[in-house]
């Protein structure tokens, strides 16, 4: 019976796990506040959708090769993923920002036309997820996450 194995899957998938963990320390130390929800949040530092696809392609391109197909594949995979993570996505991020803004400034003026405050907060207002897409260096660093994790893990199994 042959040894299951995929080393480029569990590459990827360490690469994701660390990334969101270490998004919490991280966040620690920019804002001195521990905020779990990091974990399992899209966007922040580092950005483990690039972990994931470096460390895929990485750990392809030690497996496979530089010159295989599917290196070719992960790697075009990547740079549309990373691409993606810092534009439509970052874009949507800004976006539900300046209309979760504007949600707020509609809910002074209603509070100050009516009895607004008397009604349950949640439901005053419903917040936009803003943290949808990357910065670039949230993105490079995410890459670089995923590149060593590949080669630790390389080097361990």
């Amino acid at each position: 019976m042959s040894e299951i194995w995929n080393f480029p899957i569990i590459a990827s998938l360490i690469a994701i796990f660390f990334a969101q963990f270490i998004k919490v320390p991280i966040n620690f130390i920019a804002s001195k506040k521990f905020d779990w929800s990091l974990l399992t949040s899209t966007g922040g530092m580092p950005s483990s959708h690039s972990a994931a696809v470096t460390a895929l392609t990485t750990a392809i391109g030690i497996e496979a090769g530089v010159n295989s197909p599917v290196f070719a594949v992960a790697t075009i995979f990547a740079i549309i993923t990373m691409f993606d993570a810092t534009g439509v996505r970052r874009q949507a991020g800004e976006q539900a920002a300046v209309l979760n803004q504007l949600v707020k400034d509609f809910h002074t003026f209603i509070e100050e036309a009516k009895n607004w405050q008397e009604q349950e907060e949640k439901k005053k207002q419903k917040m936009l997820k803003e943290l949808l897409g990357h910065k670039p260096i949230e993105v490079f660093f995410g890459a670089l996450t995923g590149i060593i994790i590949a080669f630790v893990v390389y080097s361990f199994l």
